[in-house]
């Protein structure tokens, strides 16, 4: 992969694809045709609107999917499947380990609000960077999923190498969304993340090393009625009687109890005893 710019690139543009370039360890080539042109099997360029990857796969480009629709439908008061699973709420810590573009981090955040945090990594440095600009200067075009975007932090690592560094009881819930073994449906716009993305499939060490940073649960996103709930050893599922998506979880090791303590604590605060929530989870 190498960097570049769209064509008639201004100055600008030009001098942010050299800063990326060094950054990132890649090679900046300068634009004088179509990005095949430039002799690489793929290029991040740096256009006047945003950072756009392009592969013979297709193009990737940041966007908050189904971020904003599932928001709105918060606001109203409906229910979010995967906001259940985490049991999540105000204040409450997110480690996203398989970020992707985003969209769920994002409803994560929005979630657990501005006293909360959510961190989500990715482990290939090129998706990282598209992703990290997109949080930080796409503009939804609503304000909860705008500020909910603005505060998650990225970090470019390998979940394993990032949990086995974290000390126990880092984050209330560890989330993984990986590729799943067979996808729900290939559209095109999946085909050049698939093509980057990291595949290797998650194991039931890895889930125990969620275990170990979770103080709540870790939740595992993948196809309803899938075997690798069973396999991972994710005792509860959530989801999937009307969606093609499940969630299964098992608990955070160590506090299991005093977590379902906050939870019923959070339940009692939303029907009327104010700061219960925040003080079982602070």
């Amino acid at each position: 992969m190498v960097v570049t710019t769209s064509r008639q690139a201004t100055p600008e543009q030009e001098r942010l694809a050299r800063e990326l370039a060094a950054r990132l360890g890649l090679e900046f080539r300068q634009r004088r045709g179509a990005w095949r042109q430039l002799g690489a099997s793929a290029a991040l360029v740096v256009t006047r609107e945003r950072l756009v990857i392009q592969s013979p796969a297709g193009e990737i480009f940041f966007h908050p999917g189904m971020a904003r629709p599932r928001i709105r439908q918060l606001e109203r008061g409906k229910p979010d499947v995967m906001v259940e699973a985490m049991d999540l709420g105000p204040k409450d810590s997110v480690l996203d380990c398989t970020l992707g573009l985003g969209a769920d981090a994002i409803v994560a955040s929005y979630v657990v609000g501005e006293a909360g945090r959510v961190v989500g990594l990715e482990t290939v440095p090129v998706l990282a960077e598209l992703v990290r600009r997109g949080f930080r200067e796409h503009d939804p075009g609503h304000a909860g999923t705008r500020a909910a975007m603005r505060r998650i932090e990225v970090v470019t690592a390998d979940f394993r190498d990032y949990l086995a560094q974290l000390p126990a009881g880092s984050f209330d819930v560890v989330y993984f969304d990986p590729m799943f073994r067979d996808p729900v449906m290939e559209s095109a716009s999946m085909r050049p993340w698939r093509e980057l993305a990291c595949h290797r499939p998650l194991s039931p060490e890895d889930i125990a090393l969620a275990r170990r940073v979770a103080r709540r649960r870790v939740v595992v996103k993948e196809r309803a009625c899938s075997p690798v709930f069973e396999e991972l050893g994710l005792s509860t599922v959530t989801g999937g009687r009307r969606s093609r998506v499940a969630y299964g979880a098992v608990p955070g090791l160590g506090t299991v109890s005093a977590c379902r303590a906050g939870s019923e604590a959070g339940r009692a605060s939303e029907h009327g005893a104010p700061g219960s929530r925040e003080g079982a989870r602070s």
